[in-house]
């Protein structure tokens, strides 16, 4: 219940019945991306323990701690000559968790 308020899943925004059930719809899909997120970091190779405990920390954050790991990255993104680039900008703890996993996310 502790972990739910900072994503504001217990605080509905509006009065009407249909606001409040697409808030609670998107509180409820935030929190299984994060889930999703934390089971498809990849754990391969010799530091196959390290990747696995990486991965069982992501899947037990708490969702603050995870916005301000994963979502809160600034970031550029530049076009050009058919590709698209995106540089980020900033530096997390779990950058190198993130990259691991947008290898394999955009695969």
């Amino acid at each position: 219940m502790a972990q739910l308020n900072p994503c504001r899943a217990l605080h509905a925004p509006v009065d009407h019945l249909e606001s409040n059930w697409a808030f609670m719809v998107m509180t409820a899909l935030s929190w299984s991306l994060k889930s999703w997120i934390g089971v498809s970091i990849p754990v391969c190779g010799r530091w196959q323990e390290k990747h696995e405990q990486e991965r069982r920390t992501v899947i037990r954050m708490e969702f603050k701690r995870f916005i301000e790991q994963f979502v809160r990255l600034p970031a550029q993104i530049l076009r050009g000559g058919r590709q698209l680039t995106v540089r980020l900008l900033g530096w997390t703890e779990s950058l190198h968790v993130f990259n691991r996993w947008l290898c394999v996310a955009l695969e």
